[in-house]
């Protein structure tokens, strides 16, 4: 016995004896269950001579039955055409004569005597024999070990139209009739018999992805769709064959629930590969998608299925209506999967739509609006959403310029979407609550606020959108009242969402300015960096103070006029320094000097140093002519404000200049530091009536200037092709009356001329891009007064050696009067920059100074 016949045998007994046709005389004395007859036959007195006829009788009956339905032990002949059915008839069909007519009716006929007598025992149900001749040893026997070795869907339905027209022709022809009903339940049963042996017989798995996969072919080439490009390798015959087959697939008993599940499942692939296929990556506004997708659905898809459903109502073996109908409903609840099917495509690429706003993907949001119907809907796309932010976006390595843009288009699309805020809110906690950690997030905030769009565009640091904002926008929306919802005369009054967080807060307008602003938990943080920022702008911009008097009345609405007192001090500082610079230069004949004799023009800005932010104060020396305009100009102010007196701030000034050179001149808006060092090139070297030649030791002596600021204005002049380094002697520049032929015609000059120059002019770009700001920073504050308490440490640390951070900072609190105003972390990043200029030196966790 092979391994499939013992499985066979554990699932499926074999049969009894009962397969091998019964002799003509059995000795069988009784008959079990003869005494629990009931009803009108039991009253009959039958004797034991009686029992025995009776058995003798039902005995031989059964002997003529089974030789008559018993088939060959050989494979089953194939069947082709009429001729190879003809060829069956004798050994496979065998002729019915009168006593085996008389056989049958005496077994199966309920108004038999001997069926009736044995109509609740199983082993004496001719109909189950069969089965078990037919089926459990025929079939397994020659008909699985073929369906093994050639396996496929369509041999697998050759097989059973072949074994029902061969086994079911002497059961239609002679047994059914005599059955109740023509024999229709007897039929069903011994059919799905014979259908369930074979299939479950095979691999399951293989019979499903075959359906399948001929169904989804038929389906993407029937309605024009190609998931994987492989249909233009599909026979046509194949693709024609298919609804025969739904028809031989019915007909052979393998239709029903099964086949529908798949032919379901195969439908529910077509819909969202149709949707990726036709509507990804398309979002143009104005969006007509889900109009087109209804229409498709309703059209094509529902038409395809009622097709593909109409032979499981026909055949030999039709289902009942109630389950192949389709109806409007069902039409109606595929074009909402469909629009689900679209949601979660559309969900999909909403971080590319919120990315590409700028460029109409408007679109992808009106298609989200028929999505977002239900609280499930709306929580799987703010979950998904903020999946997505947290791995694309909100990561160390983005820019706080492309977060900020983001949000901007977050803020447009979602209000787009959900006019209440309730998405907007839910998505934008994790962003805002990452953009609250950075700390450049308030300056780029302010900064985009304050800028014009024209430097947006060049500026990498500024927002072109928030400055378009800015521009465009009327005004700033003011402080919700948290007592809003009482708010009776509030004839437009809704209650919350039914999705609202606890905390939601129902805001009137979901503008992108105030949205940002509110990004800081307290306001200080906005107006510190407000003050700062406008000092800058104040001090570097000329006369028109427009857009600054404008952001400041908007931001009025919604902090207040106190938070911005400094911030309007500041501006009225600079708007009152026109009058007051008029009026000096009026009484100190500063303005008659100028026209009749060629004197520098001085303009000045007096600020009020109690109000404004830490300013540099960085001192030089400046031209003597420069230095006797101050003198005359503070002369006039004591004169014009007693009491007061000016205190000069020569880093944060401007300078027009104009330098006469041999062959050019030249003239440049720069620094105060950059025209007092070109001004200390003027005249010629005495003896030799050469250009001057200066080194940067000379200038920072005669100049009283720091070097960093020399290096600054000879990297800047040297790249205007104003000075020009000297060849064998370091650090030292002379005047460049005369540009060589190189620099008037770049063109013809060699490459490394030419790779020369343009380092130079380089060089002047970043000097001249990169001034020293007027407003002071933070870091800058701090490192002063860590100089200050720099003494202090290496005070404790001579007099008592080496020390932990922590005792030095507690030594440090106690000495220092007014106490230490850091932390540890704050000393420990000044002391290990100490330790990298060689004056310190740590050894287990200990500070010493360095010998």
């Amino acid at each position: 016995m092979t391994a499939v016949d013992r499985i066979f045998a554990a699932v499926f007994p074999p049969p009894n004896e009962a397969s091998i046709p019964t002799p003509v005389a059995t000795p069988v004395l009784g008959s079990a269950g003869f005494e629990g007859s009931t009803e009108a036959q039991s009253a009959i007195d039958w004797d034991l001579k009686d029992i025995a006829a009776e058995q003798i009788q039902w005995e031989r009956a059964w002997h003529t039955a089974t030789a008559f339905l018993s088939l060959p032990n050989e494979q089953l002949p194939p069947i082709n055409d009429r001729h190879d059915l003809n060829r069956l008839h004798g050994k496979w069909w065998k002729k019915c004569t009168p006593d085996i007519a008389a056989a049958l009716r005496y077994l199966i006929s309920p108004e038999s005597q001997g069926a009736w007598l044995r109509r609740d025992q199983k082993q004496h149900d001719l109909l189950q024999w069969y089965f078990e001749e037919a089926g459990l040893r025929h079939f397994v026997q020659y008909l699985l070990g073929e369906q093994d070795a050639k396996y496929s869907v369509a041999n697998l339905v050759v097989c059973l139209e072949r074994a029902q027209t061969v086994y079911l022709h002497n059961l239609k022809k002679y047994v059914y009739p005599l059955c109740p009903n023509g024999g229709e339940k007897e039929s069903k049963w011994i059919t799905s018999n014979l259908s369930g042996l074979l299939t479950y017989s095979l691999p399951q798995w293989k019979i499903d992805h075959e359906l399948t996969e001929l169904f989804r072919i038929h389906a993407e080439a029937t309605l024009d769709i190609s998931s994987n490009g492989d249909n233009a390798d599909a026979e046509p015959k194949q693709v024609a064959s298919v609804r025969s087959l739904l028809t031989r697939l019915q007909d052979v008993g393998l239709g029903g629930s099964r086949l529908q599940k798949i032919l379901a499942e195969v439908m529910s692939r077509i819909i969202s590969t149709h949707i990726r296929q036709t509507y990804a990556g398309k979002w143009k506004s104005r969006s007509n998608v889900t109009a087109r997708l209804r229409y498709w659905v309703e059209n094509r898809f529902a038409r395809y299925i009622v097709e593909m459903l109409a032979p499981l109502n026909t055949g030999s073996r039709p289902q009942s209506r109630s389950e192949t109908e389709i109806t409007l409903l069902d039409v109606e609840n595929w074009q909402e999967i469909a629009i689900n099917r679209l949601g979660d495509l559309r969900t999909e690429e909403l971080f590319n739509v919120i990315v590409g706003w700028e460029n109409d993907s408007k679109g992808a949001i009106e298609d989200l609006k028929c999505y977002v119907t239900t609280t499930a809907a709306r929580m799987h796309l703010t979950n998904s959403f903020c999946e997505a932010l947290n791995r694309r976006l909100l990561q160390p390595g983005a820019a706080t310029t492309e977060i900020l843009q983001v949000y901007i288009s977050i803020i447009r699309a979602f209000s787009m979407l959900d006019s209440k805020g309730v998405l907007l809110d839910r998505v934008g906690r994790p962003i805002r609550r990452y953009l609250r950690d950075r700390d450049d997030t308030v300056v780029i905030v302010v900064s985009s606020l304050l800028a014009d769009v024209e430097d947006a565009s060049i500026n990498t640091d500024i927002l072109p959108e928030l400055a378009e904002e800015m521009q465009n926008s009327t005004n700033i929306a003011a402080q919700e009242n948290d007592d809003a919802d009482l708010d009776f005369d509030d004839m437009e009054w809704m209650p919350d969402p039914v999705d609202a967080g606890p905390d939601y807060k129902k805001s009137k307008h979901l503008d992108v300015i105030g949205s940002l602003i509110s990004l800081f938990e307290t306001k200080d943080i906005f107006v510190k960096e407000l003050q700062k920022v406008l000092g800058e702008r104040l001090l570097k911009q000329g006369q028109d103070f427009e857009k600054e008097i404008r952001v400041l009345e908007l931001l009025k609405l919604r902090f207040g006029e106190a938070p911005l007192q400094t911030c309007e001090v500041m501006l009225r500082d600079i708007l009152d320094s026109r009058r007051v610079d008029t009026v000096i230069r009026k009484d100190q004949n500063l303005a008659m000097a100028e026209k009749h004799y060629p004197e520098p023009e001085l303009h000045t800005r007096i600020l009020s140093h109690l109000f404004w932010p830490s300013l540099h104060t960085e001192h030089f020396s400046v031209p003597p002519e420069i230095s006797a305009l101050q003198d005359r100009y503070a002369t006039g102010f004591e004169t014009l404000k007693q009491s007061r007196k000016l205190t000069w701030l020569n880093a944060l000034g401007q300078v027009t200049v104009h330098l006469d050179l041999e062959d050019r001149t030249v003239t440049e808006v720069v620094q105060t530091w950059q025209a007092s060092v070109i001004y200390a090139f003027q005249g010629k070297e005495s003896g030799n009536g050469r250009p001057a030649m200066k080194t940067v030791t000379e200038l920072m002596s005669s100049l009283s200037m720091s070097e960093s600021f020399v290096r600054n204005a000879l990297t800047f002049w040297v790249g205007k092709l104003v000075l020009r380094p000297s060849s064998s002697l370091p650090d030292t520049y002379h005047v460049l009356e005369t540009l060589p032929q190189s620099a008037l015609h770049p063109s013809t000059a060699s490459s490394g001329i030419q790779s020369n120059l343009l380092s130079a002019a380089a060089a002047a770009d970043a000097a001249t891009s990169a001034p020293a700001a007027a407003i002071r920073s933070e870091e800058d504050i701090t490192q002063e007064k860590m100089e200050v308490f720099w003494q202090f440490v290496v005070g404790m640390l001579t007099n008592q050696g080496a020390m932990p951070l922590t005792r030095i900072v507690m030594m440090l609190k106690v000495v220092v009067p007014g106490g230490f105003p850091f932390g540890n972390e704050e000393l420990k990043s000044f002391l290990e920059g100490r330790v990298r200029e060689g004056k310190l030196e740590v050894a287990g966790g200990q500070y010493k100074i360095r010998t």
